[in-house]
């Protein structure tokens, strides 16, 4: 019986919903392979097998570390497995066994982070670039969540298409009961969630958020994620453009929170520059929605027709386009109905079906 390994050590970060929708479906659809689920020592109690072909292993290497590049590599090879799913870039560069990798975007290589060290960061990036263009040689297969990352890949890394499968994510609906933040009840709001990092252009948002009170002095915009050093000059730009009062850091929001936020707010607004799927805008069509979107890299790929897009680096265009959903009662219905239309067209299911594939024919070759 063929024994795969399965990298889950990102279960809780930001790429956690990928992992964790891919073993829920493994376990559904395969029944002949024996997997090994590697996973942080802290996170053993957050992940229980349903197929008793699936056992999960602490694996206390953590990422881009000497002790991840020596230490774990010892640790896959005494698995004595067959193959090894990496379901991010981060991996023991030396380790030369059967392994695929899921690239799910360049952003990092082209982005910085301010919260960091400028010249340790710089150190990291040159560092994730070099793994970036390594991985992809070594892997049996590449993994994509996009025709967009594909083809970025391809460009970076300079391998051949045919080694490159895209295996599109989806989104579901929250199942937790709607939970209402009482001070944002009966206020008109927009909406943002997520990491406050340079590529997600929060910065563009908050600009045009200025222009937009002109003409809907009671409009708010909430942003809601954990609250960092970063989300920290966000609040002293909401200050020096005077709309401090009108811009809501929400935090963490817990999933019934989420849902009401999704549900409740007047237009979803997603202006990132940079992105490798995109699902926080394909989970807000799923609750109904209606969603503004930048144009850049894969987002026309994922939202199609249902989403209302503008250009991200011009603050006036981000304005406009929020600004005509806002205003025109029939545009909001329409992006509503086509955004519940788009997002039924995914499925983590068939996700998973096509990552077997993947394993499969990395088993044979």
């Amino acid at each position: 019986m063929t024994k795969i390994a399965i990298d889950a050590r990102e279960l809780t970060s930001s790429t956690g919903r990928y992992v964790e929708r891919l073993l829920h479906y493994l376990q559904e659809i395969d029944r002949s392979n024996t997997y090994v689920v590697l996973l942080r020592p802290q996170d053993m109690d957050k992940w229980k097998a349903t197929n008793p072909n699936f056992s999960s292993i602490a694996c206390p290497y953590k990422e881009f570390t000497f002790s991840e590049q020596i230490g774990y590599r010892h640790f896959l090879k005494k698995l004595h497995v067959d193959l090894v799913h990496f379901a991010m870039v981060q991996q023991p560069l030396l380790y030369f066994g059967s392994h695929v990798t899921t690239m799910h975007d360049l952003t990092t290589t082209r982005f910085t982070n301010p919260a960091k060290n400028k010249m340790v960061y710089f150190f990291k990036q040159q560092v994730y670039k070099f793994v970036n263009w390594y991985v992809p040689r070594t892997s049996k297969a590449i993994i994509t969540p996009t025709e967009f990352v594909k083809k970025d890949v391809v460009q970076f890394s300079k391998i051949k298409e045919s080694k490159i499968i895209v295996t599109y994510e989806a989104a579901d609906e929250i199942r937790e009961a709607i939970e209402p933040i009482k001070s944002l009840q009966s206020k008109p709001f927009i909406f943002y969630v997520g990491r406050p990092q340079p590529h997600k252009n929060l910065g563009r948002l908050l600009e045009a958020f200025a222009i937009l009170k002109k003409s809907n002095p009671d409009l708010l915009l909430v942003l809601a994620g954990r609250k960092d050093a970063v989300y920290e000059s966000f609040l002293e730009q909401a200050e020096r453009l005077g709309i401090t009062g009108s811009v809501i850091f929400t935090g963490y929001v817990n999933e019934g929170q989420l849902k009401w936020l999704y549900r409740g707010c007047k237009v979803y607004v997603f202006p990132s520059l940079s992105e490798g799927f995109g699902l926080p805008g394909l989970e807000a069509m799923v609750h109904h929605a209606p969603v503004v979107s930048s144009d850049a890299t894969c987002l026309p790929e994922v939202y199609g027709d249902a989403a209302w897009y503008f250009n991200p680096l011009d603050v006036h265009d981000i304005a406009r386009s929020i600004n005509e959903v806002l205003q025109n009662t029939e545009l909001r219905k329409d992006l509503i109905r086509r955004g519940v239309k788009q997002a039924a067209t995914y499925s983590w299911k068939k996700m998973a079906e096509e990552t077997l594939e993947v394993y499969e024919k990395a088993l044979k070759n």
